[in-house]
């Protein structure tokens, strides 16, 4: 079961472009984690508080399927889902739209219940590996229960 969509709204910043005015492909990574990390954060699940617990999250795969290009100055929806966790790995799944600004009145700027609208731009998911600070893979139900059972209920899942 995947989790609600979360958005987070952005420019294409000029410093993220090319000499064409198009988004650097690299950055697609980049607003993919600004949406990961908003989103745990939405959901009560802030990094700082992950690392003071002693856990880290590196990515462990990552996959990005571009569709268009971004231009400078276009905004961006970043869209990011939990879409499956276990004890030890937690995954993700993102989408980068490109939206009318003029839209933006009529749509919450941080929500947790929107579809994905807007022009598709790109697409991906990350994996990744609960780790504690010797680097050394870790269940998360043993060593944080209460954020593993947080994930359980964006998921609504049962063991």
């Amino acid at each position: 079961m995947k989790s609600n969509w979360h958005q987070k709204i952005m420019r294409v910043n000029y410093k993220d472009t090319d000499q064409m005015g198009v988004g650097h492909h690299a950055n697609y990574v980049t607003w993919f984690e600004i949406g990961r990390t908003e989103c745990m954060r939405h959901h009560g699940i802030a990094y700082s508080e992950i690392e003071k617990l002693g856990l880290f999250l590196p990515v462990l795969n990552l996959d990005v399927n571009y569709k268009k290009p971004a231009y400078y100055d276009d905004c961006l929806a970043i869209f990011t889902r939990v879409v499956e966790f276990s004890k030890a790995r937690l995954a993700f799944e993102y989408e980068a739209r490109r939206i009318d600004y003029n839209e933006l009145e009529q749509v919450t700027l941080q929500s947790s219940e929107t579809e994905p609208y807007g022009e598709l731009l790109a697409s991906g998911h990350t994996l990744h590996m609960w780790l504690n600070h010797d680097w050394k893979p870790t269940r998360l139900d043993r060593v944080t229960p209460e954020i593993y059972n947080l994930l359980k209920s964006i998921l609504n899942k049962d063991d």
